[in-house]
């Protein structure tokens, strides 16, 4: 058992402790180990609930503890996060998902997977649309689908499904693109 000063009171304590016997500061010595970090973001949590989750969950860095904030709400906003809908670097959007790493029944993310449509430079999905895309119907640089469009392959039926999606969506979007 070695001596360190506590990362909060600078008394000596054990580097075995869990709390400093001196301020009562959880996790004492992890300063000395080089792991700890002081608590640093933001997190705010709307006061609307639904189904015991906030309507609304902001988080984004380290808590007291120094653990990562993850945001968990029906919209979850943060650099980790788990929601209806999410926005986060990482995370999983039951409906949809918008962020680098998103898991869900839509994405759209730099790598987007899900069960239905995936849009991203790295897709995966029912419908995948990306720079490498897999998937039944893809539309890719490079991709691997049942029925593919890519530089290298025009498979009829998914030049028929993506000609038509996309009418689709310009019916819907205004000023007649």
């Amino acid at each position: 058992m070695s001596l360190t000063p506590c990362r909060e009171c600078g008394r000596e304590m054990s580097t075995d402790a869990l709390t400093c016997p001196h301020c009562g500061a959880p996790n004492p010595a992890l300063a000395a180990r080089g792991v700890w970090r002081r608590p640093w973001g933001f997190e705010w949590r709307s006061e609307r609930e639904v189904a015991g989750w906030p309507l609304i969950h902001v988080a984004v860095g380290r808590n007291d503890q120094g653990r990562l904030r993850v945001a968990k709400g029906v919209v979850a906003i943060g650099q980790f996060g788990v929601g209806l809908i999410t926005v986060a670097q990482f995370g999983v959007g039951l409906l949809f998902g918008f962020g680098q790493f998103i898991l869900g029944l839509t994405a759209l993310a730099q790598v987007a997977v899900s069960v239905l449509v995936a849009v991203g430079q790295v897709a995966v999905g029912y419908v995948a649309v990306g720079q490498a895309a897999v998937g039944c119907f893809a539309l890719a640089q490079v991709g691997w689908a049942r029925h593919l469009w890519s530089v290298g392959h025009r498979d009829p039926a998914a030049v028929a499904f993506f000609t038509a999606l996309w009418e689709a969506l310009k019916a819907k979007l205004p000023g007649g693109w």
